[in-house]
């Protein structure tokens, strides 16, 4: 079993409702959308086997990964997430919503980047937490699928924060306290 890596790196996640949590990050290649706003590089990469990622991950003390893109559904199959699982990780995977995930995954984050029926059709039990990026001018979302958390989340000129959507997303968390504000910190701190 084998993945394209972008990258492995242990840090806190920044954003939602599990921001601040020790996890290790593996980026993997490759995405099939064009966000403009998208911040990552994710195009290059290395085919690690599991046996290496596994390597590379053992000694960091955390039990968490983050599987993240690029869009990490498009490479992670159900026997990987296993493989993980058996050596006792819980595992997390951030994706745009496009495609379903594999089974045995503990905690799902949604950003949406396709239209909600899609949505509805690939994650028909659920989500743990759904992540809206806004900017100024666009609406409260209506999902279409429940989550535990509904977060709003402002939209960043790659790594630079934009306050006019920082104080709109505000506002719209205001007017509608089911959502609550997701902001990436860890560009505000720096850290990755």
């Amino acid at each position: 079993m084998e993945l394209k890596v972008n990258e492995i790196f242990y840090t806190l996640q920044g954003e939602g409702a599990r921001a601040g949590c020790p996890s290790i990050f593996i980026r993997l290649s490759h995405c099939d959308k064009t966000c403009p706003f998208c911040d990552t590089e994710f195009e290059s990469g290395k085919i690690l086997t599991v046996g290496q990622i596994y390597e590379n991950i053992q000694n960091y003390p955390c039990q968490w990964i983050v599987w993240t893109g690029g869009e990490p559904t498009l490479q992670l199959t159900s026997q990987i997430v296993q493989f993980f699982k058996d050596k006792g990780y819980k595992q997390a995977i951030e994706t745009h919503g496009g495609n379903k995930v594999p089974a045995g995954i503990d905690y799902i984050a949604v950003s949406p980047k396709v239209a909600e029926h899609v949505l509805s059709q690939n994650f028909p039990d659920g989500v743990q937490e759904l992540r809206y990026i806004r900017h100024v001018g666009q609406a409260i979302p209506q999902p279409k699928i429940k989550a535990e958390h509904y977060f709003i989340s402002p939209e960043f000129n790659g790594d630079i924060p934009v306050y006019e959507n920082i104080a709109y997303c505000i506002e719209l968390v205001k007017q509608h306290p089911q959502w609550r504000l997701s902001v990436q910190m860890h560009k505000f701190l720096k850290i990755r």
